[in-house]
């Protein structure tokens, strides 16, 4: 089994992102012929027709790495069992790219694929351990968490994927970040998860200068499932004998998606839509709108990615009160930013509510006033 640092795996790896970086402009032009191809409409940024399906190009050397450049570190049965799941992952982003699937569709695809892995491996959520409880056996249920953990990652990382470079660069440093968890959490004989890992890194870092702002070409939903899909299955790998705090690292490491999914959910509720319907609420719209350039937004998210990574990484290391307190402030901090900026929309905005309500006499006196004729016009209805 070859180590992690050592030359050959670095060259290994480099030879990945070599790969990549050359055929991106094959894959570019095959999407062209096909039509593969992002139009313009009232919810894409882009101005002008764009080639998409872009995520081949990151598929294809990751493969070739796993099935060739490192095949005696990969069990046979896991590496079956991923490349199984994850083609069927590709060939449901090929169809959307072509022909736009609607909702329903892709998500057969990507749960037929979550289902195809949990059964076939051995990575599944089967029990947490809690502080002062122990431990808690999810028995029959662990196939059911699996699966879910699956399709919510995978289409966290879809729906973050609008603007240039954004889901790319997110994965990029989500994967570097859980690597580096696995490096020095994980136990010597995983040593093929931390090369699945890098392996995908590599291949990512040489498709995104063609993906960055200005794109030549967009991943598309080839290569934003196929990276959400690989980020769900490999941070499950970080997840064997799972305590909470393992629990929560992966979660954070992906807190950028995983919070922009969140309050999609939480806005098209409050506003009695379609969880799957879409809109221009997201993450990078709202900064965009608020004048942030392109190039800006994604530059911005990245930071909050880099954040959650570090705070990730500190959970390791924080116990008790420590632990609560970092915990306590990071949920506060996200809800103060994601109001300000926008994402809950108007009708879901507690804490502003609250610092309005209390530092606001003007506002205070008005809604108290309004409270009041609620319960006057309350009474005379009941009357």
């Amino acid at each position: 089994m070859p180590h992690l640092v050592s030359l050959g795996t670095i060259i290994r790896l480099f030879s990945c992102f070599i790969m990549a970086a050359i055929l991106t402009p094959i894959i570019r032009s095959i999407a062209l012929r096909v039509g593969a191809v992002d139009n313009p409409n009232a919810r894409r940024i882009n101005k002008y027709p764009m080639p998409s399906m872009g995520g081949l190009a990151i598929y294809i050397p990751f493969m070739i790495g796993m099935w060739f450049l490192f095949r005696p570190a990969i069990p046979t049965a896991y590496l079956m069992t991923l490349t199984l799941s994850s083609a069927i992952v590709i060939f449901t982003g090929i169809i959307d790219d072509i022909f736009e699937l609607k909702p329903w569709q892709k998500s057969i695809g990507i749960v037929l694929a979550a289902i195809i892995f949990a059964l076939g491996s051995e990575v599944r959520l089967a029990f947490i351990k809690v502080p002062f409880i122990g431990i808690i056996h999810f028995g029959w249920w662990a196939i059911p968490l699996t699966i879910l953990w699956i399709f919510a990652i995978t289409n966290a990382i879809n729906l973050i994927d609008g603007l240039d470079g954004l889901a790319t660069g997110l994965s990029i440093i989500s994967l570097t970040t859980i690597g580096i968890t696995a490096f020095f959490f994980l136990p010597p004989d995983s040593t093929y998860v931390q090369i699945a890992i890098f392996l995908l890194v590599a291949s990512a870092a040489g498709f995104i200068p063609y993906n960055f702002y200005p794109a030549k070409i967009y991943l598309g939903d080839t290569g934003a499932l196929f990276l959400g899909f690989m980020l769900a299955i490999l941070s499950l790998n970080g997840l064997k004998n799972t305590t909470v705090i393992s629990l929560i690292t992966p979660l954070l490491i992906l807190g950028v998606p995983i919070t922009d999914t969140i309050y999609a959910i939480v806005r098209r509720s409050s506003n009695h839509k379609s969880i799957l319907s879409p809109d221009k609420m997201h993450l990078h719209h709202r900064l965009l709108s608020l004048g942030f350039t392109h190039r800006g937004a994604v530059m911005l998210i990245y930071a909050l990615a880099m954040i959650f990574s570090f705070i990730a990484l500190l959970y390791r290391y924080a116990y008790g009160v420590g632990l609560v307190l970092l915990t306590i402030g990071l949920l506060i901090g996200v809800e103060i930013f994601v109001e300000l900026i926008g994402i809950t929309g108007d009708k879901f905005q507690p804490l502003m509510y609250l610092f309005k309500f209390g530092g606001n006499k003007a506002f205070r006196d008005k809604e108290i006033a309004k409270r009041k004729k609620r319960k006057q016009d309350k009474k005379k209805h009941q009357k």
